[in-house]
């Protein structure tokens, strides 16, 4: 059903919206959207972070925990 939307019938859409909403609803709703996805990447970026960090810790820690097995 979709596929049949052509550029008049997604400008027509976009028409009403504006009549609907108004510029300020939908500049100020853009601009929240905006603001999800950023706050969204910066929560994915700091779990990544976070994952490596405890990654190279773990990596660090790589002595026996007694040097008595390293005696013959």
């Amino acid at each position: 059903m979709l596929n049949n939307i052509g550029l008049p019938g997604l400008l027509l859409i976009a028409v009403v919206v504006l009549v609907l909403f108004g510029r300020g609803k939908i500049s100020s709703l853009m601009g929240e959207v905006g603001k999800g996805i950023t706050a969204f990447k910066k929560g994915v970026n700091d779990g990544t972070k976070e994952i490596e960090d405890q990654a190279a810790e773990a990596a660090k820690d790589v002595t026996p925990e007694s040097e008595e097995k390293d005696k013959v």
